[in-house]
């Protein structure tokens, strides 16, 4: 049963949609933009704002939980260093996500997530 879940399976393992989703949260970090699938987008803007949420508090035990998101230094000490200090006065909503149109490989819609 799927009571008081809120991110959408997206036809993967658990393992494997926390790797993606991880790993797109990594490449809006380090690139400021992700291109894919609206509920891929959607569910992994879940992931980026508890990123920052976490980056906004700024202390040693909030990076230590953003590394073991990304798994890499430097998006951790971007997401410390510029991000979160960005949206300090922010309350919430950070990323926004914008429709681009079907893809052209397979005609997939496609969606951008960035920043606001």
């Amino acid at each position: 049963m799927r009571h008081r879940r809120k991110v959408p399976k997206l036809s993967m393992t658990a393992d494997r949609r926390r790797s993606v989703l991880h790993g797109q949260a990594k490449a809006l970090i380090v690139h400021g933009k992700v291109d894919t699938t609206p509920p891929r987008a959607k569910a992994t803007q879940a992931v980026v704002e508890r990123l920052v949420t976490w980056a906004r508090q700024g202390d040693q035990a909030a990076r230590r939980r953003a590394f073991a998101v990304l798994q890499d230094k430097q998006a951790t000490d971007k997401l410390f260093g510029e991000i979160g200090p960005k949206y300090k006065d922010r309350e919430g909503g950070y990323t926004r996500i914008l429709k681009l149109g079907p893809r052209r490989g397979d005609a997939a819609e496609e969606a951008r997530l960035t920043w606001v």
